[in-house]
C-alpha cells in the first residue's frame, strides 16, 4: 500500500462512466480495472505531490462492479487486510429511484472518547460503518446491521470539508515543524504543503476512505476551506489583501480546491473544457507534466477575476432530478451599492441551468437561501444599513458587523437573492420548461439542521400563473463540529415565527424590498452532528438526518439513529 498515499475516490459516474481519482508516493502510471473494463493515466504532479485521476467508459448501466487500482502495474487498492466489503463503482440507472446523502462542516479529529468529547461524533464515520455493515463490537462485517441500507447514487458535500483556518492538534504539529507558529499565519495555513496535509487528515480515515472508494462524491467549498468569512465584504477583502501572506493562502487553497474536490466534480466532457486538465491531457512523453505554474496562474487569477474561472457545476440524473451546485464564495460583488453574492457571469450561467423539465430541481449552495425567516431580515436590514440607508456612520458599524457575526448569506446580498429567487418562482410555475414537482435548496454551513417550505407572496402572485412545484430548503450541519451551547438558544430564538414576524416589520421600516417568497420552519431547528439523505419517492421526496451514537463505551463503533425527517407532498398544483 506503500505507493497510494491518498484514495481511491469515486468522483463523477452517470449511466456509462466513471472517474477514479487517487494519490501517489511517486510519478507513476495508475490503472482501475473494473470488472472486464479498464483504464490507465499518467499521474500529473503539483508541487512535488502526484495525483491521478482515471476515466472509464463504456461501462454497462445500473451495474456494481468490484475494482481495483494498480500503480505501476502492481496492485494497491483494495488493502488484503480489509474488513470492509468490496471497493465498487456503481453506474447510474435512472429509472431507479435518486437517494443523495449531504451535509458540511466536517472537522477531521479522533474518533476515539477524547476526540468525540470534543467534536461529537463523526456522521459521515458512522454512517460508513452502517453502510459497511461494520456495527458490531466484533468489528466483524454483518450485511443486516444497518437494517435499510439502500446505496445512494452521490455523496454531496456541501462545503468546509477542511478547516484552513481552526487547524487540529494533529495540524498544528505538522505546521509548527515546517515553520515559526508565531509568525503570520500563525497556526493557520500557509501553503499548498500544509494543504496536502490537511486533506491528508481529512481523507485517510480508514472507514471514510473506504466510503469514498465506492460512492461517487460531489463538492463545493465554503469559507472555511480558504478562511473564515471569506469575501464576506470589501472591507474584510482589503484587509486580507493588505496582510503578508493572504496572496499565498489563497492561491495555495484554490490550487488545493481544484485538485482535491473540484476536479472530479466535472464529467468527462466537462474536463475537456478546463484548461489545466487540458495541459496535462495535451502532455505527452515520459515523465508526468508538472501542472503547479499552470494551477497556481489560475488561482491566482480566479481569486482576483472571478468571472475567469468557474467553480460552479451541474448534473443531470435522467428525468429524475438535475443537480445545480452554486458557487455562493468566490464569485461574489462586493462593491458597497452594487453588491452581490453571484456575479453578472455567474448569474447568467445559473439562469442557463434554472429550466424545469426533470420532476426534481436540486439547488446545492453552502450557505442557506432561506435562512429562518427572523434572521434573514437581520442580514437584510444589515447590508442595507451599511449600504448608506442610515448614513455613512452607522454604515461604517453595520459594515464591520457583517465580519463581526457573520452576515454573510444570501439574505445579505438582496440583489443576489431576489434575482435567484425570481428564477425559482418561474421554474416553479412552469414558464422555464415542465414545472418539476418540487424546487429543493440543499444546504449547509450554519451549524443547525433544519427544513421549510415557502410560497409566493400574494404581490408575487398578482398576475402570474399559480406555482405548480412545491418550494423547499433543506439544510445539514454540521456533519462534525458542533454549534457551542451558548450560541444554541439564540439560533432557536430567531428561528421561532415571532422572530420572522418581528424581522418583517424590520424590513419594512428599512423601507427593504419585500421577499417574493414566504417561508416557515416545518422542522427544526437541531443541532446534532449528523447527515441527511434526500429520497425520491412516488409523492414526492423523503428527507431523513442522522447523527452517530455511542453505545456501551463503542466510540470506534457509533450507530447511525435517525433524528429527524420530513416528507414533501408534490402536488401538480399549489397555491401561491
Amino acid at each position: 500500500m506503500t505507493a497510494l498515499v491518498l484514495g481511491p475516490l469515486v468522483r463523477y459516474v452517470d449511466e456509462h462512466t466513471a472517474s477514479v481519482w487517487v494519490k501517489t508516493v511517486a510519478a507513476a502510471r495508475v490503472t482501475v480495472c473494473a470488472g472486464e473494463h479498464e483504464a490507465t493515466a499518467r499521474t500529473f504532479g503539483v508541487h512535488g505531490h502526484h495525483y491521478a485521476l482515471v476515466e472509464l467508459d463504456g461501462l454497462p448501466r445500473g451495474t456494481r462492479l468490484d475494482y481495483r487500482v494498480l500503480v505501476d502495474g502492481e496492485p494497491v487498492w483494495p488493502p488484503a487486510d480489509s474488513p470492509y466489503p468490496p471497493s465498487q463503482i456503481v453506474t447510474l440507472d435512472h429509472d431507479e429511484p435518486l437517494r443523495v446523502v449531504f451535509g458540511s462542516c466536517r472537522t477531521s479529529i479522533s474518533h476515539d472518547a477524547e476526540g468525540n468529547g470534543i467534536h461529537g461524533v463523526d456522521a459521515l464515520r458512522a454512517y460508513a460503518l452502517r453502510m459497511a455493515g461494520v456495527t458490531d463490537a466484533s468489528g466483524d462485517h454483518d450485511p443486516d446491521a444497518g437494517g435499510d441500507v439502500r446505496w445512494p447514487g452521490l455523496l454531496l458535500f456541501l462545503g468546509d470539508q477542511v478547516y484552513a483556518d481552526e487547524t487540529t492538534a494533529e495540524m498544528r504539529e505538522f505546521i509548527e515543524a515546517r515553520r515559526d507558529i508565531e509568525q503570520p499565519p500563525w497556526t493557520e495555513l500557509k501553503d499548498y504543503q500544509e494543504y496536502a496535509h490537511l486533506y491528508q487528515i481529512a481523507w485517510v480515515e480508514p472507514t471514510n476512505r473506504w466510503l469514498l472508494s465506492t460512492v461517487p462524491s460531489a463538492m463545493i467549498f465554503d469559507d472555511h476551506d480558504i478562511r473564515d468569512d471569506w469575501n464576506t465584504s470589501q472591507v474584510w477583502k482589503d484587509e486580507m489583501e493588505a496582510t503578508s501572506w493572504w496572496h499565498g493562502r489563497v492561491v495555495a487553497g484554490l490550487a488545493a480546491y481544484w485538485v482535491y474536490q473540484h476536479l472530479g466534480n466535472l464529467s468527462p466532457a466537462q474536463r475537456v473544457d478546463d484548461e489545466v486538465w487540458r495541459a496535462i491531457t495535451a502532455h505527452e512523453g515520459e515523465h508526468e507534466h508538472d501542472a503547479t505554474a499552470h494551477l497556481d496562474a489560475l488561482a491566482e487569477r480566479a481569486d482576483q477575476h472571478p468571472e475567469s474561472y468557474r467553480w460552479s457545476h451541474s448534473r443531470d440524473f435522467g428525468s429524475q432530478a438535475r443537480l445545480v451546485v452554486i458557487d455562493s464564495r468566490a464569485a461574489r460583488v462586493l462593491e458597497p451599492g452594487r453588491r452581490s453574492i453571484l456575479d453578472a457571469h455567474e448569474l447568467a450561467w445559473l439562469d442557463e441551468q434554472m429550466r424545469g423539465d426533470v420532476d426534481h430541481l436540486l439547488l446545492g449552495t453552502s450557505l442557506p437561501f432561506l435562512l429562518a425567516p427572523g434572521l434573514h431580515y437581520v442580514e437584510a436590514f444589515n447590508e442595507a444599513l451599511a449600504g448608506g440607508a442610515w448614513g455613512r456612520r452607522v454604515g461604517t458599524l453595520s459594515e464591520r458587523m457583517r465580519t463581526t457575526v457573520d452576515l454573510e448569506h444570501w439574505a445579505a446580498f438582496q440583489e443576489g437573492f431576489q434575482t435567484v429567487a425570481a428564477m425559482v418562482l418561474e421554474v416553479a410555475r412552469g414558464m422555464r420548461g415542465r414545472a418539476p414537482r418540487t424546487v429543493t435548496f440543499l444546504s449547509g454551513d450554519v451549524h443547525h439542521s433544519y427544513v421549510c417550505e415557502a410560497r409566493a407572496t400574494r404581490r408575487a402572485t398578482e398576475g402570474q400563473p399559480p406555482l405548480r412545484s412545491r418550494v423547499v430548503q433543506a439544510v445539514c450541519s454540521p456533519i462534525r463540529n458542533p454549534m457551542p451551547r451558548k450560541v444554541r438558544f439564540a439560533t432557536t430564538v430567531v428561528s421561532t415565527g415571532v422572530a420572522g414576524s418581528v424581522g418583517r416589520a424590520v424590513a419594512r421600516w428599512a423601507r427593504l424590498p419585500e421577499a417574493p417568497v414566504r417561508w416557515r420552519l416545518a422542522k427544526g431547528p437541531w443541532f446534532d452532528n449528523n447527515l441527511a439523505t434526500l429520497e425520491v419517492t412516488p409523492s414526492g421526496l423523503h428527507l431523513w438526518w442522522a447523527r452517530g451514537e455511542v453505545h456501551e463505551g463503542r466510540h470506534d463503533r457509533p450507530a447511525f439513529v435517525q433524528v429527524a425527517s420530513h416528507d414533501v407532498e408534490a402536488a401538480d398544483r399549489v397555491a401561491g
